[in-house]
């Protein structure tokens, strides 16, 4: 079992929580997670109607999800000297006209520009680094861990609701008209972005920080084995998230499983989602957040493992869906938390985005090397062990990092008048 942590200073986190910001930064997570979480939907439809190769689509969800990685420290940074709200409402308006350009994506080129880059640095722009960052800023460090859990659990929400959504949209209007009606959905964003309002200086936790660089941010990050060891490790969960979100529909009509149940699994996904993400930063409140980490990837590889050597039928793909689910994002909140806790709120949201670039890292090859591998050997099988033994990688990497302040140097003391 994880390791309490030490108990918090008494009354510490009696503090109120600021609900219009979580719940306003929730609702975006929610909105920003699901369109892009339901993108596997719209594969099969749109390739039968474009004949394209899997390997299109798969480089496409590839570009999105390294466009969202390479843009999260971008977006991060900004947030964290312009403004969180700017951000957000950029996001939200990127992300309509990518969705609105991917139902006209009857180009290879398109379908790479608006599927890829363009939602893909939305998605950048709207998701967890951005508005965790926020909530740092305004609870007390005790209270971080639940509300990163909360924010998370909204974006699994949105994975829980825009399953059904997408499929539902899907079989009644096409795929091509779902993409807009998506897009108009996304802009919400703006309006629910103006409580977010305000930068890495201001917010209740900030004022305390010491007042560094970018530059000095960076060579401090980066010369944190701690640090260094959480962004190798969330590479791996990039891999395997995002290879089942692009090519697990697919996956389960290969093998003969009826198409409902590929809905009912990542609806199922998405709802056990919001338990385990929620549970996660209830968990790494009390407990130790690197081995708690360590846990949550070894018990992937193991429900992987026992999903592909067990008969695999529709049973067997909704207890599969529900473990995924509970260890889905429960990575996001401890992650975060322990950015947090090393370095502070004053470069979170650019050093969060650097370790949430590993992430997307991982993301690309998944996707991608789902597409290629299937279409080279005629199966996903390779795609899912490499996540397998990536799992055990992960939980070996997370055992030795430390969960403590970065070490720096008292400034030094004034002499008296």
């Amino acid at each position: 079992m994880p390791q309490p942590m030490p108990q918090s200073r008494p009354g510490a986190a009696r503090a109120s929580m600021p609900w219009l910001i979580i719940l306003a930064g929730a609702s975006i997570a929610m909105l920003t997670f699901g369109p892009r979480s339901a993108m596997g939907f719209f594969q099969l439809p749109m390739l039968a109607d474009t004949g394209w190769d899997r390997s299109t689509f798969g480089l496409a969800m590839a570009i999105q999800n390294l466009a969202w990685g390479l843009g999260q420290p971008l977006f991060g940074a900004l947030a964290d000297k312009y403004g969180t709200g700017r951000v957000l409402t950029f996001s939200g308006l990127l992300y309509a006209a990518g969705l609105f350009l991917m139902s006209t994506a009857h180009s290879v080129p398109v379908l790479h520009l608006s599927g890829g880059i363009m939602i893909g640095l939305a998605v950048g722009a709207g998701s967890f680094g951005t508005i965790l960052s926020a909530f740092a800023r305004n609870v007390t460090p005790e209270q971080r861990s639940l509300a990163f859990g909360i924010g998370t659990a909204a974006g699994s929400a949105g994975m829980f609701l825009f399953a059904p959504l997408s499929q539902a949209l899907i079989s009644t209007y096409g795929w091509s008209d779902s993409l807009v009606v998506m897009g108009f959905m996304m802009l919400a964003i703006p309006v629910l972005a103006l409580p977010l309002r305000g930068n890495a200086k201001s917010g209740t936790q900030s004022r305390s920080e010491i007042d560094q660089t970018v530059g000095q941010a960076l060579r401090e990050a980066f010369g944190h084995q701690s640090y260094l060891l959480l962004t190798s490790g969330f590479f791996v969960c990039g891999f395997q998230v995002a290879f089942i979100t692009a090519h697990f529909p697919a996956y389960l009509g290969d093998i003969g499983i009826d198409a409902r149940y590929a809905v009912i699994a990542m609806a199922a996904i998405g709802f056990f989602n919001i338990i385990g993400s929620f549970s996660a930063g209830i968990i790494g409140q009390h407990y130790s957040k690197p081995y708690f980490l360590a846990y949550i990837y070894l018990a992937r590889s193991v429900a992987v493992t026992a999903f592909l050597i067990l008969p695999q039928t529709p049973l067997s793909v909704i207890v599969f869906a529900v473990v995924m689910g509970l260890l889905w994002l429960s990575t996001v909140p401890p992650t975060n938390a322990l950015v947090a806790i090393m370095f502070g709120t004053r470069h979170l949201g650019l050093l969060g985005g650097i370790v949430f670039l590993s992430h997307q890292v991982g993301s690309f090859l998944g996707v991608w090397m789902g597409g290629f591998l299937y279409d080279r050997f005629g199966s996903y099988d390779p795609v899912w062990w490499l996540g397998v033994a990536l799992g055990i990688f992960a939980a070996i990497v997370h055992w030795p990092i430390q969960e403590k302040p970065v070490g720096r140097p008292m400034p030094a003391a004034q002499p008296a008048e």
